[in-house]
């Protein structure tokens, strides 16, 4: 580390200067060159004064949160930014939102994460149903749960807006099946992205899901939610879409790995799950929806307050990789943009002293297709325990290229963050 932070890092196993530690992280914050913004980032475009500060003032980096040969996702990189190997234990983000959901999943359970989307002519059109309201979303999905829950080994449970649960219960199935990620799928045939049997033992689990995803077509486009919601001019949730499937993992909780006691504030069940196999609490927000209609200054105090109880939060925001799946690239830098104006600058106002705050994108987001990737993202660590700083004085993927950490592998984030730097 660099010498003017060399103060802030003299600790021991039982003693440090920064007792309380916050991390901030923009959902798909990080994007790629775009044509529309002449040839720049949304982060280099956006005004994001309270993330410059910390990069001018702390230390910075760029953070390779998907390891080699790993899909790039959330549940991938949040394993990887709490020191865990997702090559190891990542057994699908299934799982991982059912613990977020407060679902209990045995070893033979598998666990898929199940999305509300838009289907016309026979082609996926939107990934999230038109963002459809949690209320409407519970209303369809009751309506699936009647229909497809008499054989007692399917069941779904009800999550935000268009994202679900869907678990297979018992030793009769497999995991051994190919689902495609809806949001990589826009405009492709769901003829041609429908679940694949891996092998022999996936065949029949396979045959069943693309079963259960085309008669829940045929259930719910004439539904009343959707048919007012057609009305009105807004996409229908008409069919539903597995993916991300595993089985219950094994993770190593934060207080053990590292000795501090943490919180979680998200509006997303794969952020909450993960804070769950991690032993973290979560915090629930009023009003927070996980998209870019959330309250970030609840948010914001919500954490201020949990200081008060906890070594560690982590506050995530969903809003940016929405609009970054929408396509809209106006969108993503109001999206980053309020989150360091209503969120990041709201917290860092109201932090006294004996603090550490970090910012980072867990993935890379491109606009241009909506697809995640494996890029590493920038990152930025500031302590008002330390003098100096890297004077990178913006907080964007091409400025974290001269940072005096480098390239950090995901894992290590948390050896910097707090000050395990063995």
């Amino acid at each position: 580390l660099s010498k003017y932070y060399e103060k802030a890092y003299e600790m021991g196993e039982t003693s440090r200067i920064c007792l309380k530690y916050i991390l901030v992280v923009g959902d798909g914050m990080s994007d790629v060159a775009l044509e529309e913004l002449g040839g720049k980032t949304p982060l280099q475009v956006a005004k994001h004064p309270y993330m410059d500060f910390i990069s001018s003032n702390g230390l910075t980096g760029l953070l390779k949160t998907i390891p080699t040969g790993s899909s790039p996702g959330t549940d991938t990189a949040f394993l990887s930014i709490f020191g865990n190997d997702p090559s190891k234990l990542n057994t699908g983000r299934g799982p991982l939102e059912a613990a977020g959901l407060g679902i209990d999943l045995n070893k033979n359970d598998i666990a898929f994460r199940c999305n509300l989307v838009t289907v016309a002519d026979g082609v996926l059109k939107d990934h999230s149903g038109g963002h459809i309201p949690t209320a409407e979303a519970n209303d369809i999905l009751k309506s699936v749960k009647d229909n497809f829950e008499e054989s007692g080994f399917i069941e779904f449970y009800p999550g935000v807006s268009y994202r679900h649960l869907l678990v297979l219960r018992g030793a009769t199935h497999s995991d051994r099946v190919l689902c495609t990620p809806p949001h990589n799928a826009i405009n492709r045939k769901i003829n041609s992205i429908l679940v694949k049997a891996v092998d022999n033992f996936g065949k029949f689990t396979a045959g069943l899901l693309n079963k259960t995803i085309m008669d829940s077509y045929k259930l719910l486009k004439n539904h009343p939610v959707n048919l007012a919601r057609v009305k009105s001019g807004k996409n229908p949730a008409n069919i539903i879409w597995p993916w991300g499937q595993g089985r219950r993992p094994h993770i190593r909780t934060l207080e053990e790995s590292f000795g501090v006691k943490g919180a979680v504030i998200s509006a997303v069940d794969i952020v909450n799950g993960i804070g769950r196999y991690l032993k973290m609490d979560l915090v629930k927000v009023p009003g927070a929806t996980g998209y870019y209609d959330t309250n970030y200054e609840g948010k914001a105090d919500y954490a201020l307050k949990s200081l008060n109880d906890y070594d560690f939060v982590l506050v995530h925001l969903e809003a940016p990789d929405e609009a970054s799946h929408a396509r809209d690239i106006n969108l993503k830098v109001k999206t980053i943009e309020d989150l360091d104006n209503r969120l990041l600058g709201r917290i860092m106002d109201g932090l006294t002293k004996d603090y550490t705050i970090a910012v980072l994108s867990d993935h890379t987001t491109q606009t241009t297709d909506g697809v995640h990737s494996r890029n590493p993202v920038p990152f930025a660590i500031y302590s008002d325990q330390a003098s100096g700083g890297d004077k990178v004085e913006s907080y964007d993927e091409e400025s974290m290229k001269a940072g005096s950490l480098g390239i950090v592998e995901g894992t290590k984030f948390l050896n910097y963050f707090l000050k395990k730097n063995k």
